[in-house]
Formats: C-alpha cells, structure tokens, sequence
C-alpha cells in the first residue's frame, strides 16, 4: 500500500513538472501535414530502459531485477557482493522489483510511445533493452491494446545480461525475422557478452511494396572503438545484400556518443555514405537524446537511418519527410527540471528512460 500511493505522488508530481516544461521542450510529435491521401508511415526507436519482469531467467544476470523478498538468500547476497561497482552492487541487493514497480514501468513506456500519432503510437517501434518476449507482450496487451500492434517481435538473443531488441508494428509482416549476430573478431569473449545482435523484420507497406528494417543496439561506449565500428560493417552489409526494389531503416541505439564521433569521425566513415540520418536533416535545435552530466554533453546515442530503394520500379518511391523528425519528449516523466532525461529511477519509480526516443516519418512520392 506504502508503494503504491507513493506511485500516485509520483504520477501527480511528474504531470506537474511537465506542465511546468511544456513551453521549453519540443512540439508533440504529430504526423507531417501534407495531403490526407499521401500514405505515410511513422517509425519511432526507443531505448526503454532496463524493460524487465521479476521472474529469475537462468543463465541471464537478471537478479536486480527481482521482488525484495526473493532477494534474502545467502546464495543472492554472495553473487550480488561479488559485484564490483558499488551502485551495481546496492542495486542487486536492495532493489525491490516489485509487481507494482513493473505495473509503474510498463504504464510509463507506453506513455511515451502514446504521445505520437494522436494517441495512437507509430506504425514501427524500434525498441532495446527489453529482457524477453513476454514482458513485451504484457506492454502490448495491457497498455497498448488500444494501438492495434501485431504480436511483438523478439528473438532472444545471447546479451548475458538478458536485453534484447525488438520491434511493434501495425504493419503486416513480409516472412519471418532474422536475428544477426555480430562478429567482433578478437574481441575479448567477456565484452562480446555484453553485446546484441540485429533484428531483421521485414513489413509490407500500404501500397504493396516491402521495407527492411533493422533494430540494432550497438556495444556500449565503454567497450572499444572497434566492435562499434564491426557493428556498423555489419549492418551495412545487411543493407548491401538487400535487394534494388527495397527501402530500409535502421533504428536504435548506436552508442556512438558525439566525443567519439567527433573524435574517430564515425559517422562520416561508417553512416553518412549509405543512410541518411534522420535527424541530420530535420529536427532542428534538438541537442541530442542522451545526456552525460559529468561532462555537460549531449549526444545522439538514437538514431533512425534511412535508405531508400535503389529502383521501386512500378511502384511508388518511399521517402523521408525531414519536417516530421523530432525527439518525443512530452510525455510526463520523461525530462527532469533541467530538460535532461528522466532516466527510471528507484525505489519509487520516478523518470520513464535515460534515452529520449527519435521520431520520423516516410511517405510515398
């Protein structure tokens, strides 16, 4: 009873704090204006941020993320206290992950994929760090229902911390998804364990004609340059082997912070001659999607890339509005007062994500 009237608190203070920054923070994401009878489609990714249920999965390092009362073994206490950093440790240890706090989380996620559309959410979500197909599904039955997405889809991967990447969609599907594991080469077997593959899936799009799309979270940027840079050899060869009729999007969480970028020219070596970068091309004046207070930096860890098809042939070409890309930022919860990320905090579930998502929308020409 304690946590759940400290949850409605919560709910009434963070509507307040974004009435408060509604005037400072960008526009509600709504498709792009043009003719009604111009089909569109609208993409989103979104990092949700640790999407866990409290269920122990063996051979996944999942134990923070357990009720409190499944938290009192010896056995959990000794594996938590092998945990070298300290807030990892605490974490492990005292976190109640409780059926209130996950009722809390899902509500707040789908808050934020509800803000575009009018209500009704995009077309495509591109989501990362959700632990398995079922916590998924609970979003998209118990809080999306009224959104009309398919089945999730989500293939576990090999992440020994057990997030994956995933997709919603209301957009049929064109054969089954694929899940590509990326080769790090000589990289250490201890860092490619803290690595995701790309999701595949491929949809059918209102005029019959077919879209790729990849779901990526790359290596994090305290891993090295060089699996960030196979990551993206990787899903550019994907890209490559597609055939001339098809457009593609990737979308997700590169983890190439603006430092590297400015520093190994990422994005000029490995994006910009294959993709175009959504929010290169429009939403401007926003600073990025990820915050770093410690050294007062913004970057775009988010990214939706786009590629268009090489020849549609007969049918129409798909193209990218720039006018419609924006980060999707209004929903309550989301910034904390400073305009920064609100990322989920506990024990009383304040903040939504650590990451903003990006959104934009295709048409056809």
């Amino acid at each position: 009873m304690k946590q759940t009237t400290t949850l409605l608190r919560l709910l009434v203070a963070s509507t307040l704090t974004f009435t408060l920054l509604a005037c400072t923070r960008f526009e509600a994401v709504d498709p792009a204006t043009g003719p009604a009878s111009v089909p569109r489609v609208s993409i989103m990714t979104f990092n949700v941020e640790n999407l866990f249920d409290n269920v122990d999965d063996p051979g996944k390092n999942d134990l923070t993320y357990l009720a409190l009362s499944a938290k009192q073994s010896e056995e959990h206490k000794a594996v938590c206290g092998e945990i070298e950093v300290d807030r990892w440790r605490d974490q492990c240890l005292n976190w109640d992950w409780s059926d209130d706090i996950i009722n809390h989380k899902l509500k707040v996620v789908a808050g934020v994929i509800l803000q575009v559309n009018e209500g009704r959410g995009p077309d495509i979500v591109a989501l990362q760090e959700v632990e398995n197909l079922g916590i998924l599904e609970r979003l998209r039955n118990e809080h999306l229902a009224d959104a009309g997405y398919n089945e999730a889809i989500l293939i576990e991967g090999h992440d020994l911390r057990g997030v994956d990447v995933a997709f919603l969609t209301r957009l049929p599907p064109a054969g089954p998804p694929t899940l590509h594991r990326i080769d790090f080469d000589d990289a250490e077997q201890k860092r490619v364990a803290d690595t995701r593959g790309i999701l595949e899936a491929t949809f059918e799009l209102p005029d019959g004609s077919l879209l790729t799309g990849y779901a990526v979270h790359f290596p994090a940027p305290f891993h090295p340059t060089a699996m960030r840079e196979a990551a993206y050899r990787h899903l550019n060869g994907l890209r490559s082997a597609l055939p001339p009729d098809r457009a593609a999007f990737a979308a997700g969480d590169f983890n190439t912070t603006s430092a590297e970028d400015r520093e190994k020219a990422m994005l000029e070596r490995f994006v910009r001659p294959d993709w175009t970068i959504a929010h290169e091309v429009g939403c401007e004046g926003c600073p990025g999607t990820s915050y770093y207070a410690r050294r007062d930096d913004w970057s775009f860890l988010d990214m939706i890339l786009w590629s268009p098809a090489i020849d549609s042939g007969e049918k129409a070409t798909w193209a990218l509005r720039a006018d419609s890309v924006q980060i999707a930022n209004r929903a309550p919860g989301q910034a904390r007062p400073d305009g920064t990320p609100w990322r989920f905090e506990m024990p009383d579930g304040a903040g939504v994500s650590d990451h903003w998502p990006v959104v934009a929308f295709i048409e056809s020409e």
